[in-house]
């Protein structure tokens, strides 16, 4: 995105001017920050000595992304659990599809439980990638108890001694509480069997502060570990990353860059600041 470059540039001829720092904010809330945040860092910049201008931002975005481990959790001598939570067109259900690739590549042995039950569609999409890569899929009727779904693949990946259990989950938004009752009843018919490790949030990137937004509201009802940014694939305007860790702490786990399984890499939170001040 090379936000910054522009304005560095100037900066080292000493011919920055207001306008151009202005112009700086304007990119920032144009590339998802949110006004609010873009205002803050390009106050505390205009504050820096010229000559420590790069160095000291650098470390200021730093300060403001996420801490936490970026690493998808491992359990030892027994599945580790990830639900995978959404709403419905974020590329939920997609992403444990790229989920299934990632670890399937890595050797190790994978459950899939299909308990998006209220969409026939994800059920058949997520067996198909099943059947693709060899990954066994746990599914029930369409419109069935996604809990029972839930229940029946935390039972199976502790017989077969599967290394990841992961769980789709439905994503419709019609009631805040109907949903996140849902997801909290899943997560406890699977914690009768085994621990849940990882609450995955997939948001869609293109959507802005509107996924910020998402984020608050699952992070409110549901213990969310991680987050998945779908379409960071040059449509995303990118700056989204930085202001949904800088709102919430929660940290990126991974981003969607295509639509191919293998379309979805580790969050590399330094690269990603490179790439902002480049």
């Amino acid at each position: 995105m090379a936000l910054f470059s522009k304005i560095f540039s100037k900066l080292r001829s000493g011919s920055a001017t207001s306008a151009d720092w202005d112009e700086l904010e304007r990119s920032l809330i144009e590339a998802d920050l949110g006004a609010p945040f873009a205002a803050e860092i390009i106050a505390s910049a205009r504050k820096l000595p010229k000559d420590e201008v790069e160095r000291q931002l650098l470390a200021e975005l730093r300060s403001h992304l996420s801490g936490a481990n970026r690493d998808l959790a491992k359990a030892q001598n027994r599945p580790t659990t990830v639900i995978v939570v959404g709403v419905n067109g974020t590329g939920k259900t997609t992403s444990v599809a790229k989920l299934m690739e990632l670890l399937n590549s890595k050797g190790q042995r994978v459950i899939v439980g299909a308990a998006d039950t209220f969409r026939a569609a994800a059920i058949e999409q997520i067996q198909t990638w099943g059947a693709r890569l060899g990954v066994e899929v746990i599914a029930g009727k369409a419109q069935g108890d996604p809990a029972s779904v839930a229940f029946d693949s935390a039972k199976r990946a502790i017989e077969v001694s599967a290394d990841y259990l992961l769980v789709d989950t439905a994503g419709r938004l019609h009631t805040k509480s109907g949903l996140m009752d849902e997801l909290g009843k899943i997560r406890r018919v699977i914690e009768k069997s085994t621990p849940v490790d990882e609450v995955l949030l997939v948001v869609d990137a293109t959507t802005g502060q509107n996924g910020i937004t998402q984020a608050k509201l699952f992070a409110e009802s549901v213990s969310v570990t991680g987050l998945i940014l779908t379409k960071m694939d040059g449509s995303a305007k990118g700056g989204i990353a930085l202001a949904i860790e800088a709102m919430t702490g929660i940290p990126v786990k991974f981003v969607g860059t295509g639509e191919s399984a293998k379309d979805l890499q580790p969050f590399d939170g330094e690269a990603y600041l490179a790439g902002l001040i480049a």
